[in-house]
């Protein structure tokens, strides 16, 4: 059902979560939505020829297409859909943006940074639970809401909007730490996505031991920064023994959709851990330094 109150949004990153969330904003939610790609891209192209997203089914989305965001246009709500290590091009403009809300909608480790960066008054966080891809002439498939996964965000609003453009939402009390301590899986799933696809099967019991080992010092990371793990699946996640999380990542890694989608994360996942080591001279306890670098694919 379409929210009785078309918002005007603006989506930065037309990629595929940033492409699924214009197309049902704009086409379901009936909200005024203006994509924004990459300046010279071929996505931005795409965009510009059809004017619209286009769905494999042949279903449109009217949108708005630009390639940098106009500052001066009071957006009700901005959403950042480029990944962490991306947001730094975005982010003088998005903090002279005259947006009311901007939400992150990425993994990151330093969500205050950016918090701070846009101020906190209109700063709202996310994780969106989508998947896509795109075919070659730009149209889109997506899966939503699979398994009954829904994307979570930091504000109830948001979420009653998202609801009502077919986009199952639900509030995350504590989206912060809540992204911060999902780098760590999101870490170790990655590489062992990468080093499946580079070994056209699945990653070696060797690897995922190792991927194991960082992803609980990831986590002792986190507590020596003075934060709790969390939520409590994140905390169970902690307290297995390493055998078992290896072989929750050979898993993964030996199934093809799966490996294909997460290996396109090498970048993301690169990116991560260096800005984990980063953070480590802060931590109050030693942390094997080491044990995180060796995640990196």
């Amino acid at each position: 059902m379409p929210s009785l109150s078309p918002l005007r949004i603006a989506i930065l990153g037309a990629g595929k979560i940033g492409s699924t969330f214009a197309f049902q904003l704009a086409r379901a939610g009936n909200h005024d939505v203006t994509v924004i790609a990459r300046p010279g891209s071929v996505r931005l192209q795409q965009l510009q020829r059809d004017k619209r997203i286009v769905n494999i089914k042949g279903e449109r989305a009217d949108v708005h297409v630009a390639g940098t965001l106009d500052e001066q246009t009071p957006y009700d709500l901005v959403i950042v859909t480029v990944l962490a290590h991306q947001v730094d091009a975005v982010l003088p403009a998005l903090q002279r943006s005259a947006a009311k809300c901007i939400q992150f909608m990425f993994v990151t480790f330093q969500p205050e940074r950016l918090r701070d960066a846009v101020g906190a008054e209109r700063c709202s966080f996310g994780m969106p639970a989508v998947q896509a891809m795109f075919g070659r002439d730009g149209t889109l498939k997506a899966t939503i809401g699979a398994g009954g996964q829904k994307t979570i965000m930091s504000q109830q609003r948001w979420v009653e909007v998202f609801n009502a453009a077919g986009l199952p939402a639900a509030v995350e009390p504590d989206m912060p730490l809540w992204l911060r301590c999902h780098v760590p899986l999101c870490v170790a799933f990655e590489s062992a996505s990468v080093a499946g696809q580079r070994r056209g099967g699945g990653a070696s019991w060797g690897e995922a031991i190792v991927l194991a080992q960082g992803m609980r010092e990831s986590f002792a990371l986190i507590k020596s920064l003075g934060h709790q793990v969390y939520p409590k699946s994140k905390a169970r996640m902690e307290g297995l023994p390493t055998w078992m999380v290896a072989a929750m990542l050979c898993l993964i890694s030996r199934m093809k959709s799966m490996r294909e989608l997460l290996a396109t994360g090498e970048n993301e996942c690169r990116a991560l851990v260096d800005v984990m080591l980063s953070a480590a001279p802060l931590a109050k306890t030693p942390v094997q330094l080491p044990k995180i670098l060796a995640m990196k694919p």
